[in-house]
């Protein structure tokens, strides 16, 4: 008898820890308003518990290059100027493990922040923000280059 009841202590105990897990999940906008809280009170163990696996590797290859510490780079390589006061955010969209939302910015434009679901949690995944950055100054720097191999008037003829 004492081992039934000790299972299903232990049974519910486990039904207990997942089931709150998941409710203490956040959603990306939830995530991305924690961690503006977070720089503004400028709790850097929070800020980097919001941050990708990946981000983190890369602010802590950023740290050493430097010779500083983590939470230097982190405090330093927010999101958004200090001087932010109102944070907008809009279209949130979840697929998978990937999700993104968008965040208006300090000039009133919309960016789009990816985030990856990490440790049962949205994370924010400013690495993939820095490669999607270089993606497309790649893909204009491209652009630029095809443009200026084409001819100016495709039917001119070439002169001698």
């Amino acid at each position: 008898m004492r081992s039934v009841f000790t299972s299903l202590l232990l049974a519910g105990a486990i039904f207990g820890v997942s089931c709150g897990a998941a409710s203490e999940s956040k959603s990306p906008v939830e995530t991305m308003k924690t961690y503006t809280k977070a720089v503004k009170a400028k709790d850097t163990t929070t800020m980097k518990l919001l941050l990708s696996a990946d981000t983190i590797k890369m602010l802590d290859q950023e740290a050493k290059s430097q010779n500083v510490v983590l939470d230097e780079i982190v405090k330093r390589e927010t999101l958004f100027p200090e001087s932010q006061k109102v944070f907008d955010f809009r279209n949130e969209k979840i697929e998978g493990n990937r999700a993104t939302v968008e965040v208006k910015n300090s000039f009133g434009q919309w960016e789009t922040w990816p985030f990856l679901f990490e440790d049962s949690q949205w994370k924010i995944d400013k690495k993939g923000y820095a490669d999607r950055l270089m993606m497309d100054i790649q893909q204009q720097t491209d652009d630029i280059i095809n443009q200026s191999q084409m001819p100016a008037d495709p039917l001119a003829t070439p002169t001698p």
